[in-house]
């Protein structure tokens, strides 16, 4: 097979299309319009005009947004061999509020590349704008050009099949952009058509955007894994008074700003495997838990964070979260004491320091508590999490409200962090080299990168760890069970809110890798993806890849 293919034009214009197509997650049918339009290109491509029931829509559980996953079996004439590569990426992209003025233009490339020219823009932005060589839009970086390489690629592979043995399995999955429903949906498919067409699972490979890792950074970047995303959540419960006896309570507000202050890009929260760094813990979300005005003080609060991962136990990471509580809570009292010291002094009165017994539960503990209490309790939680889900409650308060609920049943009366995790939930993968399949991968990719880096003057680097969340992580999952049962027991109402499908996911055990198109400023009003590399160089690297693990 030439791979040396030139189909630059091709894949700008697909590129474009899928752009103008707004598919803004969880937001209207966007995820389902551009679903169909895939369906309909794929369709047009005559190896599945003549066979049709190759390509596979899956419709999405009570999805009220009609979403869908596209699948769309290749299978190589050449010689009957199983070994199979699956080509995914996702078709949502985040929302436009960032564009300001320019909203109306965020899916319109040619549009906005126009209004870009009369705007104030960075320096290195207007460079790029002038260069012609960056195409801007929502999605044009994340992921939608990734996609539109596929696709120009698989009608290309769909002409020649007769020049290859084994098969390429496409998927396009929603709903990345927040909860992976798609591709976790989308794993029965996968696992399916591995039984009824005796399909073997060599690779995957996702399109996600890369990215300069520094300023001026020239290198290309192939990873050979996916960051793990825990959401530790912290419900916090304190002491009430009245603002007149401010020292007499025990502020949950306070606790929780602690908490804040001593995880938040906190570089001690990184993880490390062999070399390779997380970036440290960042808070989502902080609140108060009062619902109108009144003169007490924070009796409750609550604080989540986005934690990355990439080797650590759950268990070591839960107890690294809980020395964190502990310390917070010591330290509200703490403070609490000093400034009543201070304001002692100023007012001539005997100083009396106050005392908590305070304390940090982990769900699986504090469930206990409420289960002795409340043996009943399991129906009304499971009532609870039902009905706050047909309500469409957020998923974060949901196993807060359940929380609430245990403290309440258990009597809990003393200042108290209960540590808990709530959705989503993103396992860690990535190609070990003690383990002898994963090193033959490893060995072969790395074969492709070099060898086809000297031949086109690109500068390629490989990595363990994709650092962007992505639909990779739901391929393969390095946890072990230990680990997984830690997550499990602290994850309030896990089966009915996210039930990751654990043993499907080690039961596939797909190697998972992420190749992408070179994009600057993802999730910016300035995304833009670098055409000549992305559409140019990047499909022929594929195809060296595809050369080295199929039958060719």
């Amino acid at each position: 097979m030439d791979f040396n293919v030139n189909l630059f034009e091709e894949i700008r214009a697909l590129a474009q299309k899928l752009v103008s197509i707004r598919s803004v997650n969880s937001d209207g049918f966007g995820e389902r319009d551009i679903a169909q339009y895939i369906e309909s290109y794929l369709r047009a491509i005559p190896y599945f005009q003549k066979h049709p029931e190759q390509i596979i829509i899956q419709p999405l559980r009570d999805d009220t947004h009609d979403r869908r996953n596209v699948f769309a079996l290749i299978k190589g004439e050449r010689e009957p061999c199983p070994d199979t590569i699956l080509l995914h990426g996702h078709i949502d992209t985040v929302g436009v509020d960032d564009y300001g003025a320019l909203q109306p233009y965020a899916f319109d490339c040619a549009a906005l590349e126009q209004q870009l020219k009369q705007a104030d823009l960075p320096v290195e932005v207007r460079a790029d704008l002038e260069s012609g060589e960056y195409l801007f839009g929502r999605g044009a970086g994340d992921m939608k050009s990734g996609d539109a390489v596929f696709l120009v690629l698989a009608k290309h592979l769909c002409g020649r099949v007769h020049e290859f043995g084994g098969n390429f399995l496409l998927s396009f999955n929603p709903v990345e952009e927040n909860l992976h429903t798609g591709i976790i949906e989308g794993l029965d498919v996968l696992e399916k058509l591995m039984e009824t067409e005796n399909l073997r699972y060599a690779l995957a490979i996702n399109n996600d955007y890369i990215c300069p890792l520094y300023p001026d950074d020239t290198a290309k970047y192939i990873y050979t894994g996916a960051v793990g995303k825990l959401l530790p959540c912290f419900y916090i419960q304190g002491k009430e008074t009245h603002v007149g006896q401010i020292f007499e309570g025990f502020d949950a507000a306070y606790t929780a700003a602690e908490l804040v202050r001593l995880i938040d890009a906190n570089c001690d929260f990184c993880d490390g495997y062999k070399g390779e760094y997380t970036l440290p813990p960042s808070v989502l979300k902080m609140k108060e838990l009062k619902e109108q005005y009144n003169v007490q003080t924070p009796y409750q609060s609550f604080v989540y964070f986005n934690y990355f991962v990439h080797d650590a136990q759950i268990p070591d990471i839960i107890a690294k979260l809980k020395a964190a509580a502990v310390q917070a809570l010591a330290n509200t009292e703490e403070h609490n004491n000093a400034q009543y010291r201070r304001f002692c002094d100023l007012s001539e009165t005997a100083y009396t320091p106050f005392r908590y017994r305070k304390q940090v539960l982990l769900y699986e503990e504090l469930y206990a508590l409420a289960k002795k209490a409340r043996p009943e309790i399991d129906a009304q939680i499971e009532q609870m999490t039902r009905k706050l889900l047909a309500a469409n409650t957020d998923m974060r308060e949901i196993p807060l409200r359940i929380v609430e609920t245990l403290c309440t049943v258990a009597q809990i009366k003393d200042p108290t962090v209960v540590l808990f995790f709530a959705a989503p939930y993103c396992p860690h993968n990535t190609l070990h080299g003690e383990e002898p399949a994963a090193a033959s991968v490893y060995r072969k990719l790395r074969a492709v990168v070099q060898a086809f880096g000297k031949e086109s003057g690109e500068t390629y680097k490989m990595m363990q760890f994709f650092q962007s969340l992505s639909d990779s992580s739901y391929l393969s999952v390095d946890d072990d069970e230990h680990s997984i049962r830690s997550l499990l027991e602290n994850f309030p109402a896990h089966q009915t809110l996210y039930p990751v499908p654990l043993e499907r996911i080690r039961k596939l055990n797909i190697s998972a890798v992420n190749f992408g198109c070179l994009c600057k400023d993802a999730h910016k009003w300035t995304e833009r993806v670098h055409m000549p590399y992305s559409y140019r160089v990047l499909p022929n690297l594929l195809l060296r890849t595809f050369e080295a693990f199929l039958k060719f």
